[in-house]
């Protein structure tokens, strides 16, 4: 077999540091969850394009006699969340796809269930918070009109940000309860030490089909 090497983030050539993770949706994931693993990488994507729009929308904020601390936690937000967030919930999600992994999945349903939180207070944007969500954007139509115009986009984008993240997190809980998922298997890995590592399908599968079973010679030895 050919040694998996990491390929994400891709990096250019001309930087003096090397991806991180090894990730290939074809290679890893079962043909029948690619569809939604894939989705929510897209979401991650798309939240983490979110986060940069609010950046540009949080100084046209300060710019429109707004408060400069906004615009400093739009980028503490945005260098913060958009690593942290695929580490911290898309790479679990995408392990316990990739190997039915009861912990990854719990890590999973515990740190994106806080993002969706997040997202909907993000949303709907109260003042001091660094995110230009509902409240937010529509007061400040009395102060200076484009800006508020300019703030009404990270809004929509955040609302569609909780929305994708809910049905997301539904639909993955619905197969995994599906599956036979429980919070006592998740604890089987902890105690086993297998969260750590565990094998892809494919490892489990031949391991129980091939290597497992004992080895005959070709020629059977009678007394």
């Amino acid at each position: 077999m050919a040694e998996k090497v990491n390929n994400f983030p891709p990096l250019p050539k001309f930087i003096p540091l090397k991806p991180c993770f090894y990730q290939n949706f074809s290679d890893e994931i079962p043909i029948e969850h690619q569809a939604l693993v894939k989705r929510i990488y897209r979401l991650w994507m798309f939240y983490c394009i979110t986060l940069g729009v609010n950046l540009i929308a949080c100084l046209a904020w300060w710019i429109g006699k707004g408060y400069g601390v906004n615009f400093g936690l739009a980028i503490l937000w945005l260098i913060l969340f958009s690593p942290c967030s695929y580490i911290c919930w898309f790479r679990p999600v995408y392990k316990a796809f990739r190997s039915d992994s009861s912990f990854n999945f719990m890590v999973f349903f515990f740190v994106f269930g806080a993002q969706f939180i997040l997202t909907v207070i993000q949303a709907i944007g109260f003042t001091g918070w660094g995110a230009c969500g509902w409240i937010a954007a529509v007061t400040h139509f009395g102060t200076s009109v484009g800006a508020a115009v300019i703030m009404l986009f990270p809004a929509i984008m955040f609302t569609l940000s909780a929305l994708g993240m809910f049905v997301c997190l539904l639909r993955v809980h619905r197969l995994y309860r599906g599956g036979g998922g429980s919070f006592q298997k998740a604890q089987d890995e902890w105690h086993s030490g297998l969260w750590k590592d565990p094998p892809s399908r494919e490892a489990q599968y031949n391991n129980f089909s091939g290597n497992s079973l004992p080895q005959y010679p070709t020629i059977p030895s009678y007394p």
